[in-house]
């Protein structure tokens, strides 16, 4: 049951949605029984926005919680057009900040002490500020430089506020909306709910930033700055300062010098490096996450902050993952169907000829063009809707990283129009598909599970043992004698 305040904000959220005219498409054609409510909105069919720029524009005026919402929404291209998906995208949390009085308050009581006894120097004047967090710059005592960012207050409680609204507008799109069922909102609120209560422990977004650090200790490519474990609790992440250039700031870049072609193909082969080198990838790499360092403008190198969504791949994932693209590079539909159903990613049942065709279907008219105009991103989009009619069984993990391959290309190209993610790509994927099947690889796979392998022989032992014992047969009956007995009358 929807509370009076929650109604206030639900009557706000729907004039905010026709203001930027979403009732074009939500209304007329899916809630045809609330046409009526058309006629009380006067913003209505003022302004002209496509309907994915309307709900990107909707949701950063609704504000954080719905911004971070519109956010784990572009990772579901199962569920969403895919015009949808590149809109939101798009989506960057940037809000107003929280007093300083309230960060010197939250700091105190997280270390017992007085903030002078804590940093040799504080900035009171944010760096940044988003939706979970707001950052200062700071000095230790030791003299290293640092930031710190700090959870907004309140935001619990306001965050339940918020997801208790989602869900019931969540309900009610279930229930009045003929294709509700197909997007199954409730499901996606609870995702969402678990994504952004694991935002709010900065205790993993530093083990997060720790594991990427080691990860590229000594790259050309990336630098990720510092924990200080010391001064990083729940709700406070103390961090190495970095200085760069923000990635957007075009402008800036080109006036230093930068060499935007070796930038974007930099940016694609870090990727590729965390998926099948590491396994373990940044799953929010968007503008706002990522500074340049331009000391060296022929060879920029990337400097990564905010470390709250990570993604991980499994080795099996991650083999047919490569075995995929490589397929779909050489336009071998079938073999892509045949790693579809070895991997578990569509039903056994699923016949090969049927999802090989569909593949072809989608593929084929977007391979005529040159390799260097194909998105990527988008023809991932595409299979994963093909792939759905076939009962795909969504895998979290890959969806985070069709995100993070989206976000990437899409920078790529800004900075430079012509980049080929193929060509990029290709050598990354035939490298590790080789290195896989070598006979050092296999060694190797051998030796680390026979741990495992050995673990199961006593098992394994007795179950022979077991069925080598006779079979215990019941003990024949003699043949009873029959006694006559002497009757006494």
């Amino acid at each position: 049951m929807i509370r009076f305040s929650q109604g206030i904000r639900f009557f706000k959220i729907y004039f905010i949605f026709f203001r930027y005219n979403f009732n074009r498409d939500l209304i007329h054609r899916r809630f045809k029984r609330l046409h009526f409510f058309t006629y009380f909105n006067p913003w209505s069919f003022r302004n002209h926005y496509g309907r994915a720029e309307a709900l990107r524009i909707t949701l950063e005026t609704l504000g954080p919680i719905f911004i971070k919402f519109g956010q784990m929404l572009s990772t579901r291209p199962d569920l969403l057009p895919a015009d949808i998906i590149m809109e939101l995208s798009k989506l960057q949390d940037r809000v107003p900040p929280f007093s300083s009085e309230q960060v010197v308050r939250i700091l105190e009581r997280v270390y017992h002490l007085p903030l002078q006894k804590v940093f040799q120097q504080f900035d009171r004047n944010p760096l940044a500020s988003a939706s979970i967090a707001q950052v200062h710059s700071a000095v230790l005592f030791s003299g290293e430089k640092v930031v710190v960012k700090v959870l907004r207050p309140g935001l619990k409680k306001q965050l339940r506020k918020d997801l208790d609204l989602l869900y019931f507008i969540a309900r009610l799109t279930q229930r009045w909306w003929s294709q509700g069922y197909r997007l199954r909102p409730v499901e996606l609120v609870r995702e969402y709910e678990e994504v952004i209560f694991n935002e709010l422990d900065l205790m993993r977004e530093a083990a997060n930033a720790s594991t990427l650090r080691r990860n590229f200790l000594h790259s050309p490519l990336m630098y990720v700055p510092k924990i200080h474990w010391e001064y990083t609790r729940k709700n406070v992440l103390v961090i190495e300062r970095i200085y760069g250039v923000q990635i957007s700031d075009f402008a800036t870049l080109q006036k230093r010098g930068v060499n935007f072609k070796k930038l974007a193909e930099s940016g694609v082969e870090i990727f590729f490096t965390q998926v099948f080198r590491d396994c373990f990838f940044h799953a929010d790499m968007h503008p706002g996450n990522l500074f340049v360092d331009v000391e060296d403008p022929e060879n920029p190198r990337y400097l990564g902050v905010d470390f709250g969504i990570m993604g991980t791949l499994g080795p099996e994932d991650q083999y047919y993952l490569a075995e995929n693209l490589l397929a779909f590079f050489h336009r071998d539909y079938r073999r892509v169907a045949e790693l579809h159903v070895k991997s578990g990613w569509v039903p056994a049942r699923t016949r090969i000829d049927q999802l090989e065709s569909a593949i072809r279907t989608v593929s084929e008219p977007i391979f005529e063009r040159p390799l260097g105009e194909i998105s990527f991103a988008a023809l991932l989009i595409r299979l994963f809707q093909i792939a759905e009619r076939f009962e795909m069984e969504i895998q979290p993990q890959l969806l985070l990283l069709q995100k993070t391959l989206l976000n990437i290309e899409g920078l790529g190209r800004q900075l430079y129009p012509a980049l080929d993610l193929w060509k990029t790509a290709k050598p990354f994927l035939e490298r590790y598909v080789r290195e896989r099947q070598d006979l050092r690889s296999l060694v190797e796979s051998f030796l680390n599970n026979l741990p495992k392998k050995l673990s199961k022989i006593p098992e394994l032992v007795e179950r022979m043992l077991g069925n080598l014992e006779p079979a215990a047969y019941p003990e024949p009956k003699e043949k009873e004698t029959e006694v006559k007995e002497d009757i006494v009358v």
